[in-house]
């Protein structure tokens, strides 16, 4: 069973900027992918970033030149630098991780991301 833990949510004024963690149960070397999701209340749940093993990288459209993911293997966490928030990015944000060999992703409880002055 994989388990996901993220931290680095909070309450950030528009215009500032947050940093998430996902750390992961074993290596993240063990994971095809991982990727961050968000949901807003009320909404779907969607894309933010992904990161591949072969550390190519993909974005929602909301987010790009603002948000970079990344992995740090020395820490092992795949993190979320988030720059320039809007109060449209709130929302609790979640990892998704997905083990090579497996037909299934696995996910983080989530971290509340909240925009507000």
């Amino acid at each position: 069973q994989v388990q996901l833990v993220e931290s680095g949510g909070g309450l950030v004024q528009p215009g500032g900027s947050l940093r998430l963690s996902c750390s992961p149960s074993g290596s993240i070397t063990n994971f095809y992918w991982m990727a961050w999701y968000r949901q807003g209340r009320g909404s779907q749940r969607e894309l933010v970033a992904r990161i591949l093993w072969s550390n190519v990288t993909d974005y929602g459209d909301s987010v790009k030149g603002r948000f970079t993911i990344s992995r740090d293997n020395a820490k092992n966490t795949v993190d979320l630098q988030m720059n320039s928030l809007k109060v449209d990015d709130s929302g609790v944000y979640l990892c998704n991780a997905l083990p090579w060999g497996m037909g299934m992703s696995s996910w983080g409880q989530g971290t509340q991301v909240t925009v507000s002055s």
